[in-house]
This record gives C-alpha cells, sequence and structure tokens, in this order.
C-alpha cells in the first residue's frame, strides 16, 4: 500500500467533521471568497456548497488534480510563498489552512505565515496536527516526533510507517526532520493571540488544534472542542491526503 493512501484510508472522517464545523462556524456559501494555503482541491469536495477558492502553493499540481482544478469554476491554483502570500490586503474573506503551517521549518517562518493570514483577510482557520499527541501524523508511527532531531532522522527509515512504506533516502530523513516542526496549543496561542483554539479529539486526547478567527465570537476567547457539534450523515466527495 502506498503512504498516500494509507493517509486517505484513515483521515476522511476527521477532514469531514472537521470541514463541517468549519462551515457552520464561518456561514460559507457560494459567495464566500476562500484563499487556501497549502491545499488542494479534494477536501472542498466533502462541502454542499461550492465557495470561490484559490488554492496556492510551492509547487504546481500534478496532471490530474489541475485538470481537475480547471474542470471546477469555482477553483484556481496560484503558486506561490506561504510566507509571502503574493495578493493584496484583505484580498479574501478568509484564510483557511489544513496541516500546512508544522511544513514551514521554523518557528519564525510560522509566525510570517501567521502575519500574512491577517494581512489577507479578515478572518482565518488554520489546523495543526498537536505535538503532544501520542502519533505522529506524517509518520504515523508513536512517540518518535518527541525524540531529538538527530535520533529522529536515524530511525525514520526503518522505525517509522512512513519509512518503511516509501523507503527514504538518508537525505530525505534529514528534509523531513528540518520541514516538519508540529505545534504545541501554546504555541499556536502565541501565533494566533487573538483567535480562539478548537480541539479536535480522539479518546480524550487533543489530536489536532485550529486557530478561529470567525468574526463570531470576541477575539481570544477561550477554546472549545468539537463534541457539541452536529455530525454529517455522510462523505460528499473523494478524501484528501
Amino acid at each position: 500500500m502506498k503512504i498516500a493512501r494509507l493517509y486517505a484510508h484513515l483521515s476522511p472522517q476527521f477532514r469531514l467533521r472537521r470541514m463541517y464545523r468549519f462551515a457552520e462556524e464561518f456561514e460559507i456559501d457560494s459567495g464566500t471568497r476562500i484563499l487556501d494555503v497549502g491545499g488542494s482541491h479534494h477536501i472542498w469536495e466533502l462541502l454542499p456548497v461550492r465557495p470561490d477558492v484559490v488554492l496556492v502553493n510551492i509547487l504546481p499540481p500534478d496532471a490530474e488534480d489541475a485538470a481537475e482544478i480547471e474542470r471546477s469554476p469555482n477553483l484556481h491554483a496560484v503558486l506561490g510563498d506561504a510566507c509571502r502570500l503574493p495578493f493584496e490586503d484583505d484580498a479574501f474573506d478568509l484564510v483557511f489552512s489544513n496541516s500546512l503551517i508544522e511544513h514551514l521549518f521554523t518557528f519564525e517562518n510560522q509566525r510570517r505565515f501567521a502575519d500574512e493570514c491577517r494581512r489577507v483577510a479578515p478572518r482565518y482557520y488554520v489546523q495543526v496536527p498537536n505535538q503532544r499527541f501520542l502519533i505522529e501524523p506524517h509518520l504515523l508511527t508513536p512517540f518518535i516526533h518527541w525524540l531529538p532531531q538527530r535520533a529522529r532522522a536515524r530511525l525514520l527509515r526503518n522505525f517509522t510507517v512512513w519509512g518503511l512504506l516509501t523507503r527514504p533516502t538518508r537525505e530525505d530523513c534529514a528534509h523531513f526532520v528540518e520541514e516538519v516542526r508540529l505545534l504545541t496549543k501554546q504555541d499556536l496561542g502565541r501565533l494566533f493571540p487573538e483567535a480562539e483554539i478548537w480541539h479536535e479529539r480522539v479518546l480524550g486526547l487533543s489530536k489536532s488544534f485550529m486557530a478561529v478567527r470567525s468574526g463570531r465570537r470576541p477575539d481570544g476567547e477561550t477554546s472549545r472542542d468539537d463534541r457539541r457539534v452536529a455530525q454529517p450523515d455522510r462523505v460528499l466527495g473523494g478524501p484528501q491526503r
């Protein structure tokens, strides 16, 4: 099984529930202008409405994804750096980002990204895996993300699910541990002090956090989890990695 298929198999219900809450909180409709930083078209297929979405990534989509975006009048792909977004101030109604901020190498880059979110839209929704959750979500392996960087690099190839399926080179492993910087709730609060912090829980443990500024609550209101939010009945689109 390829790693992308394994991700797709494990995560669709989390994404569906996450998107359902997002659409409800931000009152998404077909006229909402959204900047999705680091995303793809798949996740927007989970919604029953089709907002106007610009997908910005540092690399172009592959041929299959590019064709799908071309067929979707509400989707537009743009190349750009998350730390220096190529848009004017307040160009969008909101910024959406799902599991991108932990791939920016340093806390300073993560701070630049947070500043860019505030610059290009008055509202935002930024999701990140919890650094203190037991399982590292990219590697699908427990505890390894709590080890020192050098130890992680040595163990990635032969002692993680990701390594066993992808067989990365030594250079790949070194790049991974430099690139991926997971965040704690406190880190996310430092980056987005005006946001409400949502929890996504598994067996009572916080799997992910979302920094949410929707305009529906005072800035900095205390965090909440997803236990009181109604669940959708079915998946409305295909899985996204």
